[in-house]
């Protein structure tokens, strides 16, 4: 166990050398969250807020590392009771973003995955999977002094339903808004 420890810190250490930089920061903003599937349901607008980390390897290309508190969900409707529900999921999500750079500093793409994991769920219309996985594109515009603003659609990848005879994805557009310290 230790010589993999020393293994992976001697790895992390050559890597970080020959990084042009690390760059922590905070975010927020505004998730528009939609259920697609076999429900028929609404969008609801709610929020995400965390850190993020971005570890610079090359002038055009970089990985962007992120820790979000993330609410999400939908409007469910049974036409048949005439009733709606809104079914608020609440996720620690973990996006890990490849980054290029089309205008050097300035003005990225990003691609990559996101993992996420249910902490809270506020009304239980069915049983949901602690785990959703999903896959999100975007883009981040640096603004001035370490401020920058990002949009990014996370499409589902995973069943949110735990029964098996229902598909249910999570699908997130995002509006966010940050700064890098």
């Amino acid at each position: 166990m230790k010589k993999i420890l020393i293994v992976l810190t001697a790895l992390a250490g050559s890597f970080a050398m020959q990084a042009q930089g690390l760059d922590f920061g905070i975010k927020a903003g505004a998730n528009f969250a939609n259920f697609s599937g076999d429900v028929d349901t609404d969008g609801i607008t709610s929020f995400h807020a965390g850190a993020v980390v971005e570890l610079n390897l090359v002038p055009t290309f970089s990985v962007q590392a992120e820790g979000l508190f993330s609410s999400q969900g939908a409007t469910y409707k049974d036409t048949a009771l005439d009733i709606a529900q809104d079914i608020d999921l609440s996720y620690i999500s973990v996006p890990v973003m490849a980054k290029f750079y089309v205008l050097p500093e300035k003005l990225s793409l990003m691609a990559g995955p996101q993992f996420s994991f249910l902490v809270d769920e506020a009304e239980e219309a069915f049983d949901t999977k602690s785990f959703d996985l999903s896959a999100g594109i975007g883009a981040e515009l640096k603004i001035i002094a370490g401020i920058f603003a990002q949009a990014r659609y996370n499409v589902g990848l995973s069943n949110v339903s735990d029964n098996d005879e229902i598909d249910i994805k999570n699908n997130v557009f995002q509006l966010s808004v940050g700064y890098y310290f």
